[in-house]
């Protein structure tokens, strides 16, 4: 491939690295900084990607070697209190375990796939998937909104989020019910779809929330995700596209929570 094929063909990627960086770290800011290194070490020799017909499948690997090889997640001085707690759950898992999960519910990747990223055997990968799922899903329990005009979906997550123990405090379907809801019943995670019913957005939604209640972790859900992990910009860190699965969902939801604060969740 001539490397204006390569940049073309890593460019319609990029993307999808950052929300998987972004979610593995809980921040926009640290995860674009690994998206940016992973980038930077391609650029600087082209033979990290040997062996790899696919390029989605060889910047994961490279972004994964970085990550393995850079010690602590993230430079502690760099983290908020609410990222250190966090940090502090996340020690605690199977290593590899988080990476082998987003990948595979996330960014859906095969066994296979995920094998040839972490360098593993796919029965290795599946089981660390496994472990995720048990370990994460056990971890933390908390109170979910959910904001979506589409009631079939705003069911359906409902039903995904009570069925791993959350609360769910209620539907909103427009920016003001939202507001509104929040007041009555503080969340400890948002799920928030991008177009509201009145024509609304979500986005301005969640971000007068966060402005009346400081930080509380969200997943946006929409079907043009690329729109939001452009990297020039404040961002969401957790993202799931439209269609989305059931275990997409349990896998954003179980990432978030780690990233909440520890004030108001059981533990």
């Amino acid at each position: 491939m001539n490397s204006a094929d390569l940049a073309q063909s890593i460019g319609r990627e990029l993307p999808y690295l950052r929300r998987y960086a972004r979610a593995l770290t809980g921040s926009q800011s640290a995860g674009d900084n690994y998206a940016a290194a992973t980038l930077e070490a391609i650029l600087t020799d082209r033979s990290v990607l040997d062996g790899e017909d696919d390029v989605r499948i060889g910047l994961f690997k490279t972004f994964h070697v970085i990550w393995q090889s850079s010690g602590q997640p993230i430079e502690e001085a760099d983290l908020s209190a609410r990222e250190r707690r966090a940090q502090d759950h996340l020690r605690g898992l199977t290593a590899n375990s988080r990476e082998a999960l987003l990948l595979r519910t996330i960014e859906e990747l095969r066994p296979d796939q995920i094998a040839r990223v972490m360098q593993i055997e796919p029965s290795e990968a599946e089981e660390l998937v496994q472990i995720a799922l048990n370990e994460m899903s056990s971890a933390l329990r908390g109170r979910v909104m959910v904001i979506e005009d589409e009631m079939i979906i705003a069911m359906d997550l409902k039903g995904i989020v009570q069925s791993m123990g959350h609360e769910v405090t209620g539907v909103a379907r427009t920016h003001t019910a939202a507001i509104d809801l929040a007041g009555k019943h503080r969340p400890d995670l948002i799920l928030a779809d991008i177009q509201l019913a009145d024509g609304s957005s979500g986005v301005d939604a969640v971000n007068e929330l966060l402005r009346d209640m400081g930080e509380i972790p969200v997943i946006f859900i929409t079907a043009f995700p690329e729109r939001l992990l452009t990297g020039e910009r404040p961002e969401p860190a957790f993202l799931i596209s439209k269609p989305y699965s059931e275990e997409q969902v349990r896998s954003a939801v179980s990432q978030a929570m780690f990233f909440a604060s520890t004030e108001g969740l059981e533990a």
